[in-house]
């Protein structure tokens, strides 16, 4: 009995069928965040989109890794997305109160300078 792993065919899943094949990438840096815009392939060779946001985060133990959410957009929705997302885009264009020197931050408030010893007077 041959228990070797075998290599497997490009494009191909490990049970031979097809997988979903990735046509086109695209990346954009936006602060802390990196959003990656993938555009994949059916089995029936449609094509539809995903929207990938990872974010670096830090756990109580000071190990890093990346929270991912995402998004999977199909043909037949984008005009809807599309205009959707262009109204909510402008609405806030012309909405939001202007914020000078806005900075995402995950560090905690301003006030990080404390003396313990403070504390117990």
């Amino acid at each position: 009995m041959d228990l070797e792993p075998k290599e497997k065919p490009e494009n191909y899943d490990y049970d031979g069928s097809k997988f979903r094949e990735e046509v086109f990438s695209k990346s954009v840096r936006a602060g802390k965040r990196t959003y990656f815009f993938d555009v994949k392939a059916t089995r029936k060779n449609e094509y539809y989109l995903t929207i990938t946001e990872s974010k670096k985060r830090s756990d109580n133990g000071g190990s890093s890794f990346y929270e991912k959410h995402k998004i999977f957009l199909y043909k037949e929705d984008f005009d809807k997305i599309a205009e959707g997302l262009n109204e909510i885009i402008d609405y806030i264009r012309e909405n939001q109160p202007f914020i000078e020197d806005y900075e995402e931050t995950d560090s905690v408030s301003e006030f990080t300078d404390v003396d313990f010893d403070d504390l117990s007077k």
